[in-house]
């Protein structure tokens, strides 16, 4: 897929599938604009990646910081085509009746509510440019109820449910909305959950956990025309025809 010449917005690229998704596309052309909380972590990331990589510091539960990353994207590449809704935490890992109010809410406000922030922010430029493509990291937490998930469990679902949503409005406008439920990937989210102990996931061997490579691959490939069957839908790394429509087998 070349993306010479389009400009890529990646919420949570400080590391993990963010960090992987921006040197993905920054090879196949694009230009990247990087989304974190983690100042230093983004910066050394664009020093890597060179002139085509742009580092804005943003908490994606805060509006107004959003729409300054989509202002300053457009400022420095003079477009934007992708949006990369990657950002995204697991804590609190607890039981509900013991689950910290302000953790739960906060997980909602970065996890839901950040991803809604990116939609408002970028997919009104996408429309002014003919259109766009917005690729949203799901979970199939979003399809099934996990001990003491119950914040991220809730989160995904709801994000399931926006990026139908988007698809149903603004399709007729050339917005590609899709969602990716990568499949448990060897990040430190999965060395949190590992360290919990509590559920059937945190017992899993870290060898079968995939590489972040795999779903940025994905990503990559999701910003084709093959992949327009799949708009207002939700696709799974852990598909066989998804692997090899990509080349991962």
């Amino acid at each position: 897929m070349d993306m010479t010449g389009k400009t890529v917005m990646i919420t949570g690229a400080s590391r993990g599938i963010g960090a992987d998704t921006a040197r993905i596309f920054a090879k196949a052309g694009a230009n990247v604009a990087l989304l974190a909380r983690s100042q230093d972590d983004i910066a050394e990331l664009a020093g890597e990646i060179g002139n085509s990589a742009v580092a804005i510091p943003c908490n994606v539960a805060r509006y107004h910081e959003v729409q300054t990353a989509v202002d300053m994207t457009l400022q420095a590449f003079g477009r934007l085509d992708v949006l990369i809704n990657n950002a995204g935490v697991i804590e609190p890992i607890a039981h509900l009746t013991e689950a910290d109010p302000g953790d739960w809410g906060q997980l909602i406000d970065i996890n839901l509510k950040g991803v809604f922030h990116g939609m408002r922010a970028a997919v009104p430029v996408m429309k002014q440019n003919g259109g766009g493509s917005v690729l949203t990291i799901s979970s199939g937490a979003a399809h099934n109820a996990i001990e003491a998930w119950s914040a991220y469990c809730a989160s995904k679902a709801a994000v399931n449910m926006m990026n139908r949503s988007l698809h149903h409005e603004e399709h007729a406008n050339a917005i590609r909305a899709i969602g990716l439920s990568p499949g448990t990937v060897a990040t430190e989210m999965q060395r949190n959950i590992k360290d919990s102990g509590i559920n059937p996931v945190s017992q899993l061997d870290w060898e079968v956990h995939i590489p972040a490579e795999w779903p940025a691959r994905c990503l990559l490939w999701m910003c084709s025309p093959e992949a327009d069957k799949y708009c207002g839908e939700e696709i799974s790394l852990r598909d066989d025809d998804i692997r090899r429509a990509v080349g991962l087998i």
